[in-house]
């Protein structure tokens, strides 16, 4: 009898907390619900947006969801503009900066992690520190820089700085490379490799989660760009996609339908990509915090 009270004793506090994470999760989950709905409400706007009439658009209050359903807007956002070159101009921005990115970021971040040398950790420290900077205090010092090589209208302010490494992806990959054992580069240097093919046939093999996020990042990043070319372009031809949206405004006015309806159309490819990329993506982020 005195047994049994015993194992009856300890087994309620094991489901008392069991209950307890039960409810803790459901209370974190239905938190992370609520704030994703938040987050959805302005991207679910434009979408149905896209597909409203003028007089659902105008209404007060707001028509959430549209009886008619037109496809006017869209048709009205692709014409406004050339959609077809602007795409062009945008996926040659993008590559050019991503291959830059992840080369030179790599090839620095190698540098800094695998090799022994007396000045890394404070060239790391300074690194890390410009990404303090404000992009607004060297924007000015850049465009007259580039505006002084003759290269303003041309891609080459968009591309170039990318074939130099970005502080960000440095540090992302720096730490990715501190998690392969060292045993490696040393078994290679022993059968007469030197830095670059240890660089090139064994950690860049070896760091592909990693290049996949740098990658995603920066496609992100030249996609999404309007500041760059605004301050840089001024030949309508070589506008990328961020830049045509602004064909939408008026002197006095917006036309919001064809608007959301061209930026529906620029957001789907980036959710293409995120979603057939995001496990290696996630990988590659989780990966870089973790040191061998």
């Amino acid at each position: 009898m005195a047994v049994a009270t015993q194992r009856l004793i300890s087994v309620r506090p094991r489901a008392g907390i069991r209950w307890q994470k039960i409810m803790e999760l459901i209370g974190a989950h239905s938190m992370l619900i609520a704030l994703s709905i938040v987050f959805l409400i302005p991207f679910f706007w434009m979408v149905t947006g896209a597909l409203k009439t003028t007089e659902d658009l105008n209404a007060f209050p707001a028509v959430w969801f549209p009886q008619v359903l037109t496809l006017e807007n869209v048709i009205a956002g692709v014409q406004a503009f050339p959609f077809l070159r602007y795409l062009i101009n945008t996926l040659v921005i993008c590559a050019f900066s991503m291959i830059g990115a992840a080369l030179s970021s790599s090839f620095v971040a190698y540098g800094l992690a695998r090799i022994e040398w007396r000045w890394r950790t404070p060239i790391f420290v300074l690194l890390i520190a410009t990404m303090m900077i404000p992009f607004y205090v060297t924007m000015l010092p850049l465009f007259t820089m580039f505006r002084a090589l003759g290269w303003t209208n041309t891609y080459l302010p968009l591309i170039l700085p990318h074939f130099f490494g970005v502080p960000f992806y440095i540090f992302l990959l720096r730490q990715f490379f501190l998690s392969i054992p060292k045993e490696l580069s040393e078994s290679a240097r022993l059968d007469g490799a030197n830095e670059l093919i240890i660089y090139w046939r064994i950690i860049l093999p070896l760091a592909k989660p990693a290049l996949a996020a740098v990658v995603l990042f920066q496609f992100l990043a030249s996609w999404n760009d309007l500041l760059g070319p605004l301050i840089y372009l001024s030949d309508a031809d070589t506008y990328p996609l961020s830049l045509g949206l602004t064909f939408f405004r008026m002197e006095y006015s917006t036309q919001f339908g064809p608007l959301m309806a061209a930026s529906t159309i620029v957001v789907i490819p980036v959710i293409i990509v995120f979603f057939f990329a995001q496990r290696t993506f996630i990988q590659g982020i989780t990966l870089t915090g973790v040191k061998g």
